[in-house]
């Protein structure tokens, strides 16, 4: 899966990246490589959390799609 996200350098130094189509979730590092690494861990907490909390209703399923 692929997932766009917004690098830019931080203030204080080093680099903020954000992902725009999962709200909150955001992380940093000292390094580009160091924030992309740090952002590919927060996403996949991101998305550990949202299947978590998935319930279907009724005569619904949960099935998985490849992206």
């Amino acid at each position: 899966m692929k997932i766009k996200v917004i690098l830019e350098p931080s203030e204080d130094g080093g680099f903020t990246v954000y992902v725009p189509s999962l709200p909150g979730c955001i992380s940093e590092g000292e390094t580009e490589e160091e924030a992309l690494s740090n952002i590919r861990e927060a996403i996949e907490l991101y998305l550990e959390s949202v299947e978590d909390e998935v319930i279907p209703f009724g005569d619904a399923e949960i099935k998985e799609v490849a992206v």
